[in-house]
């Protein structure tokens, strides 16, 4: 059995501290729907250029940070937003793309009745994260088996590997997202369906916060990380 694991208010420098701490740390699958602090953010991929994302984020000014998983550029403002960890038996990250985001497609239309396809019927050129050498936005251009709504990307990801641990990190796009109880039941049920597991809630340790708080300290909201390509 995983756990839904449930956290205080945190901001874009600790939550990706905190997916990095569980990825290295997680006994078992645990799944997070950020509990966001006031205001908005901006994640990237690791592999982006600094100074691209910049261009691609002009005032007013929000954190920005970059993430430990790949991808592009992601706007969090009303979004749901969540991650994923477990030790993943399939070898490759587009296996473990497709079918997780083919198993929250099922449990979106049953439980939300929201019908959205996944990505697979546009030239590959079009896809991101490679768009005249730099990764793009990535609620731009979808990758395939991204979920679309009306031709529009709604659901996407990245993923990492930690040892025999999978990070995923996801973010699900339409309106009123975040604050949408069925929508966040659909990728619990999603995210079940995948791993074959069943969820129980728990409220994240002070020991898992606190080196969390200190990562996001040292690495995420350094300079030294977000700016190191």
């Amino acid at each position: 059995m995983g756990i839904t694991l449930l956290t205080p208010p945190l901001n874009v420098y600790e939550q990706m501290a905190l997916d990095e701490t569980l990825a290295q740390s997680a006994a078992e699958p645990v799944l997070r729907f950020y509990h966001w602090a006031a205001g908005t953010a901006v994640t990237f991929g690791y592999s982006q250029f600094w100074d691209f994302v910049r261009r691609q984020t002009p005032p007013p000014a929000v954190p920005l940070c970059r993430r430990p998983t790949g991808g592009g550029v992601v706007f969090h403002g009303q979004d749901l937003t969540f991650s994923l960890v477990f030790e993943g038996a399939q070898p490759r990250p587009k296996e473990i793309y497709a079918a997780l985001h083919a198993a929250i497609e099922r449990a979106l239309e049953q439980t939300a009745a929201l019908h959205s396809q996944r990505q697979g019927q546009v030239p590959v050129a079009a896809y991101a994260p490679a768009q005249g050498g730099n990764a793009s936005g990535c609620f731009v251009n979808p990758v395939e088996d991204d979920l679309l709504l009306n031709g529009q990307k709604i659901l996407g990801g990245a993923i990492r590997r930690f040892g025999q641990r999978v990070l995923y990190q996801g973010s699900l796009q339409c309106a009123g997202a975040r604050g949408n109880p069925a929508l966040r039941r659909a990728v619990a049920q999603g995210a079940a369906e995948f791993l074959a597991e069943s969820w129980r809630p728990r409220a994240v340790s002070a020991q898992i916060l606190a080196a969390a708080r200190a990562l996001a300290q040292s690495r995420y909201a350094s300079a030294a990380w977000n700016e190191k390509f």
